[in-house]
């Protein structure tokens, strides 16, 4: 095992249970806003919808092809028009409550805590997300993720967005180490895997639901929970 001195992590599905946390909003939503009087669908399904549709939006955010402003625009209305409302029948406002409840909730992955505690005396501990910039500070104070970290870098504060190997060479510069010196712990492949190998950096692909897969080349490390990091370090 190499020795490294900085870890870097993604923050949404790998620390932070971005899953969970948007369920739990979603649910909430559902009944703040009386969707279930509509009689087109119930909550699961609202559920469903918006996890396909948010999905494949930020996919498209990733790449560049749609800005901020559209994904957060858009998501409510394509999931709601896709259960069968009309474009007028969306609530106004629900796109606005869950971008200011969503970061208030509080689940992380098993073992984060525990690992981040082991984690801090021994590496310099930094986060690098796609996430906009103030979402992502909520979400670190509510869930108590900010003392482990020296270092928070956001594609809306740095002007790239990972795979761009300009964010990761932003955050080295930062930091001022040598991309040898660090390693990156992310669930996306594309984004975090692929986007650190390309700066140089080794990885570790966080992939909790065990998801079968043939990725070339491979990541220098591959963990199923965050527990497996203390072996690894």
């Amino acid at each position: 095992m190499k020795t490294y001195a900085h870890i870097l992590f993604d923050l949404d599905h790998t620390l932070w249970d971005f899953e969970k946390n948007s369920e739990e909003t979603l649910y909430a939503l559902y009944d703040q806003f009386a969707l279930g009087s509509f009689g087109k669908f119930d909550c699961s399904s609202f559920y469903r919808k918006y996890k396909f549709v948010n999905m494949r939006l930020w996919d498209l955010y990733n790449k560049g092809r749609i800005k901020q402003a559209e994904l957060r625009e858009s998501r409510f209305v394509k999931t709601l028009t896709g259960l069968g409302l009309e474009p007028h029948e969306v609530p106004a406002g629900i796109s606005e409550a869950y971008i200011q409840l969503c970061p208030t909730k509080t689940a992380v992955f098993p073992f984060a805590y525990e690992v981040l505690e082991y984690l801090k005396p021994r590496y310099g501990l930094h986060i690098i997300t796609n996430g906009f910039k103030e979402v992502q500070h909520i979400k670190m104070s509510s869930s108590n993720l900010h003392p482990y970290f020296r270092e928070i870098v956001t594609s809306e504060c740095c002007g790239y967005k990972k795979p761009d190997r300009r964010m990761f060479e932003h955050l080295l510069g930062r930091i001022g180490v040598a991309p040898e010196a660090c390693l990156m712990i992310g669930d996306n492949y594309e984004c975090d895997i692929a986007g650190a190998r390309d700066a140089g950096i080794d990885q570790v692909f966080f992939n909790p639901e065990k998801t079968s897969h043939r990725r070339s080349p491979r990541p220098t490390y591959e963990i199923s929970c965050l527990s497996e990091l203390k072996q690894l370090l």
